[in-house]
């Protein structure tokens, strides 16, 4: 089974590669590390870190030395952390540390959730239905975006030769995203974020105009939703059926339904290219949630141009973790992968037994896989907590 830590490189710098190989494989019985590759920006409580308590990563860098020669003549460029400059390429350390007999290794690589470029290109990011711009995604749909991302796999993959690439966002982003002192005092329902987030730009228009699809139609029904909602005193739920039934409980607005259902076609072929572009040796992945559908993912279209999915039973319960690999795996079939992300957070997890529970849970619903958030943002007492849950797995 493969056990999992996502981290990143600060973390690993601030410890040290021998602490976490003692920690994670030899304490706790991981055998992959997943190191944050591209990220965005945050701040974050670092409880073990000898040299600092917070810390405020860079926004929409990389984490690892771009080839410029990939990069010649492409619009939108990467930017290269100073952190690799500073303190030494990361992914590097631990291709080698693999190499000589250490765990595997895993990129975790952000792709269209990037503010710092979505600044730099405003034509590249995703449009709501009244026209305004997200820069903290860029589009998938457009041409400049998805070279983007595809040549960043393909520079990873190239060089480094990971164990897998897992893919997070490479895909439509919700409306509400913990941005920088985001504020709302309307009260969004889930389905009005999800609405909000529906991308009108350029691109969307043309590829979906392409194909027939009335996307003036869709935009005026949407538009006309977000109005009111944002003329009520008090937030109403308009589709009681959100989000389970997925885009079928849009049926009855025929041209927002026929928008829907085409745009899972970038997310789609974005993953295909990506997966066609990437070096065989690494096996490319998802990483998405349960109702992925909001953010244009059609999760068996997707598992049959990549490798596999890692699917996060964030906030879920013990059951609902269960049910959550079975679908995963009745979608994907048997010959993809399938890996369970956990959140090691209090209170979402009290103690270990939370943890194991939910561990059982998804090998018993057919993950192969298991993935623990996140080395360097929890206590070390609470790395117990993770080698408990790995011994009652028998791994």
């Amino acid at each position: 089974m493969r056990l999992a830590m996502w981290t990143y490189s600060w973390d690993i710098q601030d410890q040290g590669l021998d602490t976490l190989t003692v920690e994670l494989r030899d304490g706790i019985g991981l055998n992959n590390v997943s190191l944050a590759t591209s990220y965005h920006a945050g701040h974050f409580l670092q409880p073990r870190s000898p040299d600092r308590k917070s810390y405020f990563p860079e926004d929409g860098t990389v984490y690892y030395r771009p080839q410029a020669k990939l990069w010649e003549q492409k619009r939108i460029q990467p930017l290269m952390a100073r952190n690799v400059a500073e303190r030494g390429d990361m992914l590097d350390t631990l291709i080698r540390a693999r190499d000589e007999g250490g765990m595997s290794v895993s990129c975790w690589t952000v792709c269209l959730h990037n503010t710092r470029l979505g600044l730099l290109h405003p034509g590249d990011v995703t449009r709501n239905a009244f026209g305004d711009p997200n820069p903290f995604n860029l589009c998938p749909s457009s041409p400049a975006a998805r070279d983007y991302v595809t040549t960043m796999v393909r520079d990873i993959t190239s060089r480094y030769k990971p164990d897998m690439v897992e893919l997070e966002s490479p895909n439509f982003m919700g409306f509400l995203h913990g941005f920088h002192h985001e504020k709302d005092g309307v009260g969004l329902t889930p389905e009005d974020d999800f609405l909000f987030s529906l991308c009108f730009c350029d691109h969307c228009r043309t590829a979906a105009m392409r194909v027939g699809i009335n996307i003036d139609g869709a935009r005026k029904v949407v538009r006309k939703f977000l109005a009111e909602t944002c003329e009520r005193a008090v937030p109403e739920v308009q589709f009681a059926d959100f989000p389970g039934k997925g885009i079928s409980a849009f049926r009855d607005y025929p041209d927002l339904y026929a928008l829907l259902a085409w745009r899972t076609e970038p997310v789609t072929s974005l993953v295909r290219e990506i997966r066609e572009q990437a070096d065989e040796a690494s096996k490319i992945a998802l990483i998405d949630l349960k109702d992925g559908w909001i953010g244009g993912v059609d999760l068996a279209a997707v598992g049959k141009v990549c490798d596999g999915a890692i699917l996060c039973g964030y906030d879920m319960e013990v059951n609902d973790v269960a049910a959550l690999m079975r679908n995963g795996r009745d979608i994907l079939g048997p010959d993809r992968y399938l890996g369970a992300g956990f959140r090691v957070f209090y209170p979402e997890m009290r103690g270990a037994d939370d943890l194991a529970l939910r561990a059982e849970a998804a090998r018993a619903g057919g993950a192969d896989g298991i993935n623990f958030y996140n080395y360097g943002l929890i206590p070390k007492a609470r790395l117990d907590w993770v080698r408990k849950a790995v011994t009652r797995l028998g791994a």
